[in-house]
């Protein structure tokens, strides 16, 4: 494919910021452009257009194999509309974070887009122009600013989708509405057959702007020329094929298995011919015949391999094979749950693996995602040269994107519990988990007790005091936990960084208490200095009486 793109945008006057957003990303016989438009009268409409585009160009690229572009872009665009609603409701109780977003992919010779909004996008050909996109606004006679249809504004949202075959001299257009309300279609496809690039297209729209105050808007463009296109359609489609059962000895691709781990008959510890051992993981049974677990396992497969830290187990795809799994490096280390077999752990290793698990979680929020099933049976032990402790987090499993719901997804003992009522995954949610995993690590128990699966628990019990069952728990680091696990979720603590801080500074930690705690356990100074001014006041009145008499 050979591509000219260009891409320019101003802001409505040289001191405002713009609040549009575009990329375009081309890659191999692809590409993928996206525009997007900070709705103004929301709070975060800027943020909202700036996160939308590198969120929908990022999950693109590194999509599921398997799953067409059409398939990609729709996933992708529900999964950011349902983030931003969530978001907002949580941090806001309305809709805040909202923009415009108008993509388009192009794989070999196919074009695949969507809209959701009010950005244009025009498909250029031999000098005539045609409007791909569609106007979500309320289609009344001075109503056509007003849009029905934006990222975020509900809990769902239905893109305008569209596609065509492209052919070699064609020309696409992504504008904001600054653009397309003051330069007409007409307009448009002249400066496209002059070849005008995307800063010539804003300039134009800015000149007219000019004359025209009640225009003034941000106004961005990207432009797509494709000189040379490739052939072929996509090529990343792989068909999910489920084995009806998996032995020892078996060989898959070039890893002959050795035995299943995690007590599961899918996860497989392997060597390859080469000696080295890894770890595969394969579809559940239920993929067969369910279309939901066959998409599961491909967002997890999606997932593990887009994560490249330290603090997690590496994993690939391979590039050549018979079947479609995903490849673990082999890490040879118990897990938290089998070093508990040997007792609680020391404080400052519970304090390590604290500042872990927040700070792997933070790693997870920063690609807009959450663990969802932060336990034990999770996190692998490892050694450190100095005779410290260091952890990795197994299973992405349960993850999805932060503030989505996900049901019951995950462990029922770790749930936070809103989880039980289907609120979304949050930091809040996330640091509920790490509060029970903590908990346990210092005391081998579940603070609220073990839940079964299925089961709705009652989180009204106060957890029995961790100074109590290990004496060695320090009480400022009791309060950092019980923070972390009270029932109620605004009495939590609100992001990592706040966990995090305590962690780091003990001497800092406020004491924490249930919410109907007694005076004498919240204040106990307090208290007996109450009870002995009433105690006096008791006195001068008998005093007062008995002179009284006299």
């Amino acid at each position: 494919m050979k591509l000219h793109s260009t891409a320019h945008g101003i802001p409505r006057s040289p001191a405002d910021t713009s609040e549009d957003a575009f990329r375009v990303q081309p890659r191999d016989q692809s590409v993928i452009a996206a525009l997007a438009d900070g709705l103004g009268s929301s709070k975060e409409g800027g943020p909202a257009a700036d996160r939308a585009v590198a969120m929908m160009t990022d999950y693109y690229l590194a999509r599921p194999q398997g799953w067409s572009s059409r398939r990609a872009l729709s996933e992708f665009a529900a999964q950011i509309n349902r983030m931003f609603f969530q978001e907002s409701q949580l941090r806001y109780d309305s809709p805040e974070i909202l923009c415009t977003v108008s993509v388009v992919a192009v794989e070999g010779r196919q074009l695949y887009g969507f809209n959701v909004g009010d950005s244009p996008v025009y498909h250029w050909r031999r000098g005539a122009i045609t409007l791909l996109s569609h106007a979500h606004v309320v289609e009344q006679p001075g109503f056509n600013h007003v849009l029905n249809r934006a990222m975020g504004l509900e809990p769902v949202v239905d893109p305008h989708f569209f596609e065509l075959t492209l052919e070699e001299g064609d020309i696409v257009l992504l504008c904001s509405d600054g653009v397309s309300n003051a330069l007409s279609a007409e307009k448009l496809s002249q400066l496209l057959a002059k070849g005008a690039a995307a800063r010539s297209i804003v300039a134009s729209a800015a000149e007219v702007i000019a004359d025209n105050p009640d225009l003034a808007d941000d106004a961005s463009a990207v432009v797509l020329g494709f000189a040379e296109l490739g052939w072929g359609g996509e090529t990343n489609a792989r068909p999910l094929e489920v084995l009806p059962a998996l032995h020892s000895g078996d060989r898959i691709d070039s890893h002959r298995l050795i035995r299943p781990l995690e007590g599961a008959e899918r996860v497989w510890l392997a060597e390859r011919d080469d000696g080295l051992r890894e770890v595969l993981k394969f579809p559940p049974l239920e993929a067969r015949d369910d279309e939901t677990r066959r998409d599961g396992f491909i967002r997890e497969l999606w997932q593990a391999t887009r994560i490249e830290s330290p603090d997690f187990v590496r994993a690939r795809v391979p590039t050549e094979g018979t079947l479609r799994y995903y490849v673990m490096e082999y890490v040879d280390a118990p897990t938290l749950r089998e070093k508990l077999a040997d007792g609680p752990f020391r404080v400052e290793d519970a304090v390590a693996l604290g500042r872990f698990l927040l700070g792997a979680c933070q790693f997870l929020l920063s690609r807009d995602y959450a663990h969802g099933d932060i336990k034990p049976d999770n996190i692998l032990v490892l050694g450190t040269p100095e005779g410290g402790l260091r952890f990795q987090l197994l299973d992405l499993g349960s993850a999805a994107e932060v503030f989505s719901v996900t049901s019951r997804a995950g462990t029922p003992s770790y749930l936070a519990p809103e989880r039980f009522r289907n609120a979304a995954l949050s930091e809040r949610t996330e640091i509920f988990a790490i509060g029970v995993t903590l908990y346990e690590a210092l005391s081998r128990a579940y603070p609220y007790g073990e839940v079964e699966r299925f089961q709705t628990p009652r989180f009204d019990s106060v957890p029995k005091s961790l100074v109590r069952l290990n004496p060695a728990v320090p009480a400022w680091l009791e309060s950092v936990i019980l923070r972390a696990l009270d029932p109620e979720a605004e009495r939590r603590y609100q992001n990592f960084s706040e966990m995090v801080y305590d962690l780091d500074h003990p001497e800092n930690v406020r004491p924490c208490y249930r919410k109907d705690a007694p005076l004498l356990e919240r204040n106990p100074l307090l208290f007996y200095k109450l009870i002995c001014l009433l105690l006096f006041v008791v006195n001068i009145a008998l005093l007062i009486r008995l002179f009284g008499r006299r």
